[in-house]
């Protein structure tokens, strides 16, 4: 089935997957384990979708007395250390809008979301993602881009609901295992690695797209760049200093959401805008049949010395 990608406007969007060697087929349906396990942290599904949901509603609220807290908790905004519910976003008067991208990491307790919110009167794009144990938060990594000089690209008002392609729940059968997920995701970082989505063999549906703060940046109507139609082959930079690491696989929604920095060379040079800064991105993968179906990103600029954080607080989902 063809999906058109109706939560933003046409624009431009964000270079991902990479190196792999075949693409992966779907699950069994009958021989397969369950598509989600019960995890560690004592938390299902709907205990870690009520966080993320009770989160937000303490961030407009303006109060985390409610929450479910660990007794410690980290919390970061655009990779530097804060004080939950009073440094960062949390000093703000926030209000949420309508487009909201859940993904629910079941075995590795993790709930994250692309979210559209207010701030003190004007729309911002927020990445984030809670880490818990045993039913409480335990962790914050978030990401808030409020203006094009933080985002680069920036189409914020054609953010409004999430697409069709990403909300489509796979069925069973066209599910892919979680190794396969992460496999699958996993070349287009490699990809920009190498300079390129032929070499590293991203498995591409042929309606695919790829959003990046709200512009369409390669898929059908895309005009962003000459070739930026077809998101395979168009040209992309090499980003040889590229990082990743896997922030949360929706095993029952078929999503991958990836946590990078794009490195040395990722940044349009132009006029005014500081030099030596990279891209700080989290990109979201809609995987299942054994292809990649829709890629969705928020992402913003950061000093390129500064680090994303959390690689060594916590292992890596996987």
């Amino acid at each position: 089935m063809m999906y058109r990608p109706h939560a933003f406007r046409a624009g431009a969007a964000l270079l991902t997957i990479a190196i792999a060697t075949t693409a992966c087929s779907p699950r069994d349906q009958e021989s397969s384990q369950p598509p989600e396990a019960m995890s560690s942290t004592s938390c299902d599904r709907a205990c870690l979708s009520g966080l993320l949901t009770d989160y937000l509603a303490a961030l407009e609220a303006g109060d985390v007395s409610g929450l479910r807290l660990a007794d410690e908790v980290r919390f970061t905004e655009d990779q530097q250390t804060r004080t939950l519910g009073v440094e960062g976003i949390w000093a703000s008067d926030v209000e949420l809008m309508s487009y909201r991208l859940d993904m629910i990491d079941v075995r590795e307790g993790v709930a994250a979301s692309l979210v559209k919110v207010r701030e003190n009167g004007v729309p911002v794009l927020m990445a984030l993602r809670l880490l818990t144990a045993e039913g409480r938060i335990s962790g914050v990594e978030s990401m808030v881009v409020r203006t094009e000089e933080e985002g680069m690209i920036y189409a914020v008002d054609a953010v409004q609901t999430p697409s069709e392609a990403m909300t489509h729940a796979p069925p069973p059968a066209q599910r892919n295992t979680r190794e396969e997920m992460i496999e699958i995701a996993s070349r287009y970082p490699r990809g920009l690695q190498v300079g390129s989505f032929v070499t590293s063999d991203v498995p591409f549906a042929p309606d695919a797209y790829r959003f990046e703060n709200g512009q369409l940046m390669a898929g059908p109507g895309c005009t962003f760049l000459p070739g930026c139609e077809h998101i395979k082959t168009q040209r992309i930079p090499t980003l040889s200093g590229l990082v990743y690491r896997v922030a949360a696989v929706d095993e029952e929604q078929g999503i991958v959401l990836l946590r990078m920095d794009f490195g040395p060379g990722s940044v349009f040079e132009r006029p005014g805008r500081p030099q030596g800064q990279s891209v700080s991105v989290f990109e979201a993968f809609k995987v299942y049949g054994g292809q990649v179906h829709a890629v969705e990103a928020f992402m913003e600029l950061k000093p390129a010395e500064q680090s994303l954080g959390w690689e060594f607080a916590e292992t890596s989902v996987g």
